[in-house]
């Protein structure tokens, strides 16, 4: 079975689970169990469901051996339309699917639904895009990771790899348009991710423009300009650099561990004090994504 980036997402939470103490394991865990809902769907920032947020949920609750109500989780799914979600909520949807069916029938069960592409809707249909752009590397990351979760085929990988060139900067990296002058953590994590998946995870130029961007505290900006290191760029940072082999130029435990808060969530920045299921998710996937 191919390694998915699903598949590396799930292995380093793993990872970075095994880094944890007893005591933090129950404290992330318990955070874990609050935000979910009495419907099955884990809440947002204003405490209201969210697909988008159940999904980092899931993950969390599969790799921590939380329990979940498979009835309330399914009847949200089935709430739903996917027909109408944008891009990144379909993904979302799709993988809820797939987490699903992982917790309620084994990891045999997903290889062999595997075998058989599920179908889904073109990426031409879609009216939410990010960035409104088809072509982005985060619009065509979000793209890959549905086709792998859903077992369809990309039709014509090269141009998928040609069509990152439009968004590379300057001076190295890549944006997510293809008007910027500089690049930012995002758009060359997710360029660096496709071209992993599509041509292998080996040596390139744009490895070492993704390194440069660690900061000495240990946390990647989002972007030149951002006032201070986030834990969503550093810990997508630090996963592709895991994914490719390659080291930080820091060390980043500090960093990460600085985020997590007495709920036992973590949260976005230093300068905030509030946390949810997708920054939480964030610091278990740096923590896996780091050597220590």
């Amino acid at each position: 079975m191919k390694e998915t980036l699903s598949i590396r997402l799930f292995q380093s939470l793993l990872k970075g689970k095994k880094q944890l103490s007893h005591e933090a394991f129950e404290r992330i865990s318990h955070f874990v169990r609050s935000q979910r809902m009495d419907n099955g769907a884990f809440r947002n920032k204003s405490g209201q469901p969210d697909l988008y947020y159940t999904v980092f949920g899931q993950m969390l609750s599969y790799v921590l051996n939380i329990p979940s109500d498979s009835e309330k989780n399914s009847r949200y799914l089935e709430s739903l339309n996917p027909e109408r979600l944008d891009l990144i909520h379909y993904a979302a949807y799709m993988r809820c699917r797939m987490i699903r069916q992982l917790i309620d029938q084994g990891k045999i069960s997903l290889w062999i639904h595997s075998l058989f592409a599920t179908e889904i809707k073109p990426l031409a249909d879609f009216n939410g895009l990010p960035h409104n752009d088809r072509q982005s590397p985060y619009t065509q990351f979000i793209w890959l990771s549905l086709l792998e979760d859903t077992g369809n085929r990309i039709k014509d990988p090269k141009e998928m790899l040609h069509s990152l060139e439009a968004y590379r900067a300057p001076t190295g990296g890549y944006m997510n348009t293809t008007d910027g002058l500089t690049a930012t953590t995002n758009a060359t994590a997710a360029a660096l991710a496709i071209k992993g998946q599509l041509e292998g995870y080996r040596e390139n130029p744009d490895i070492d423009s993704l390194r440069k961007r660690q900061a000495p505290s240990g946390g990647f900006a989002a972007a030149e300009a951002s006032p201070l290191p986030d834990l969503l760029s550093t810990a997508t940072a630090l996963f592709i650099l895991n994914c490719y082999k390659s080291k930080p130029r820091y060390a980043a435990k500090e960093f990460i561990e600085a985020h997590w808060l007495e709920s036992g969530g973590f949260s976005a920045t230093l300068l905030e004090d509030k946390s949810d299921v997708e920054y939480t998710f964030y610091g278990l996937l740096a923590l896996g994504a780091i050597d220590v």
